[in-house]
């Protein structure tokens, strides 16, 4: 190593933190500018579309503010709330109005059950109600199996039927994780989705036993305030708010700059060229998803872009509707419903936004506003239809489980696009061999859902640690390689 070079990405110390390109302008990317700009850093951040935000994106129906991509925010994580306070946002933080939410199951309408972690319960009788009396059965059974190794890692539907029987998989862990990651129960990692029950599968010789342990803690030491948090105008309002404190910071960010080339210096820097212009940096934060960060690491870190290369996304649409008050009785009670893959509906959850939030109801009180999510990874056919044909999918599905019959004033669809990374089981050690790779080049950190976590404080916290690492500090990364931020929002919430 010279004179000149630090390890794991980091500054060499007698140059300071200098100038950061930030490749990516989602939350991870503007977090990332954000931190190193109170480190002292000079930032650009280069941003390939029209607009920051990524997958938070602001938008109206009826004349009604919503958001059109994710539409809450982790709250028992100080990431996200911390960063919205710091833009200025602390005014505009709101709980929802209710949080009770339901499972459309087994033909009906039922009460999200409680004592549960991601859909594990700690007894059968808390999925009571949800589970036929075989599958509640096959729950007494976990206290008298011999003890499963989980190893190092292992999927989340195979282990908790192996334990309690797939019924339970089916009906409730599969449309809670199916919430998160629009993916597999079966195929998504233990370790990364749920790293607290992966832990306490470790030490534990039953399932229920160790959901029990991780109730029994919280219950000893309760978090204060709600669990998830939303912006008066829309969680797709902080990327701009951030963007706004970023640049009164000095940073600059430039939209329309696709970055197609980096690569490494002579003088220990980096060169990036995008669009039309070419800009030198000591460091760069790739805050962009696995596939095009691959492209962009390919040619000075080839064993970081084989492996980034690898992560499946899975894609999604949201459909938006709003509905005259008067016509929109029928709505039950309650914030929305999640729904189970076996039982053969199209949409996966739907959120009554104008109930779940209260800028909404007040925007237009004559208004109701609902939200439907369709797809999961593999389902390319229901993606492929048009909007018309997502439209009226929703509504058949909306009636049949709420009983809304009437026509929507108004309707968006917003699809994403492979908007969701895949946790397969192994990701952990994917993503530590990625960061081991990127380490042996000075100045050069990555961040984003792709790597510890989908939800948008998870982001913020890669993004933190990248931040970090530029100048030094592997603090962040060593603590969230340890402990993956969980993400537990249903629906496409978070």
């Amino acid at each position: 190593m010279s004179a000149r070079e630090t390890p794991a990405g980091g500054f060499p110390p007698e140059r300071g933190p200098g100038h950061v390109v930030v490749v990516g302008a989602g939350i991870a990317g503007l977090a990332a500018a954000h931190r190193l700009l109170e480190g002292g850093a000079r930032v650009t951040v280069l941003e390939a579309s029209d607009r920051v935000g990524g997958k938070l994106l602001p938008g109206e129906i009826a004349g009604v503010r919503v958001d059109l991509g994710a539409e809450s925010m982790l709250a028992r994580r100080p990431e996200a709330v911390g960063l919205a306070r710091a833009a200025g946002l602390a005014d505009r933080l709101q709980p929802p109005s209710t949080a009770t939410a339901s499972l459309w199951t087994r033909g009906a309408l039922r009460p999200m059950p409680k004592g549960h972690v991601m859909g594990v319960p700690g007894t059968a009788a808390a999925l009571s109600g949800v589970l036929s009396e075989e599958g509640l059965a096959r729950i007494e059974r976990d206290a008298e199996l011999p003890r499963t190794e989980v190893g190092d890692d292992v999927a989340v539907g195979e282990y908790v039927a192996a334990r309690l029987g797939r019924e339970v998989v089916d009906r409730l862990v599969e449309p809670l994780l199916g919430g998160v990651y629009a993916g597999d129960a079966y195929r998504i990692s233990l370790r990364s989705a749920v790293p607290q029950l992966f832990e306490a599968a470790r030490t534990h010789t039953s399932l229920t036993e160790a959901v029990r342990a991780l109730q029994g803690r919280t219950a000893t030491s309760p978090a204060s305030g709600p669990v998830f948090m939303g912006i008066a105008g829309g969680i797709g309002t902080l990327p701009p708010a951030v963007a706004e404190s970023v640049r009164a910071r000095g940073g600059e960010i430039l939209t329309h700059a696709p970055v197609t080339e980096l690569r490494r210096t002579a003088s220990h820097g980096w060169r990036i060229v995008a669009a039309d212009r070419e800009l030198h940096a000591d460091a760069v934060v790739v805050a962009v998803p696995a596939r095009p960060a691959a492209e962009l690491l390919r040619a000075e870190a080839p064993a970081a872009a084989a492996e980034l290369s690898a992560v499946e996304y899975a894609s999604m649409a949201l459909i938006t509707l709003a509905y005259r008050r008067s016509e929109a009785a029928a709505l039950p009670e309650g914030s929305g419903f999640l729904v189970p893959p076996v039982d053969g509906h199209t949409i996966k959850a739907s959120t009554f936004a104008s109930r779940k939030w209260g800028w909404i109801a007040d925007d237009d009180p004559d208004l109701v506003v609902l939200r439907a999510s369709v797809g999961r990874y593999g389902d390319t056919e229901i993606l492929g239809r048009d909007d018309e044909g997502l439209v009226a999918v929703s509504r058949h599905d909306l009636a049949e489980a709420t009983g809304l019959t009437a026509a929507p004033v108004a309707t968006r669809v917003t699809r994403w696009q492979d908007g969701l990374p895949q946790y397969p089981v192994g990701h952990h050690a994917r993503v530590a061999r990625v960061r081991e790779h990127v380490a042996k080049l000075p100045g050069l950190a990555v961040c984003g859902a792709a790597y510890d976590g989908v939800g948008i404080p998870a982001s913020i916290a890669s993004a933190y640690a990248a931040a970090d690492q530029i100048r030094g500090d592997l603090g962040g990364v060593e603590q969230l390689t340890a402990h993956p931020v969980q993400s537990l929002h249903g629906g496409a919430g978070e």
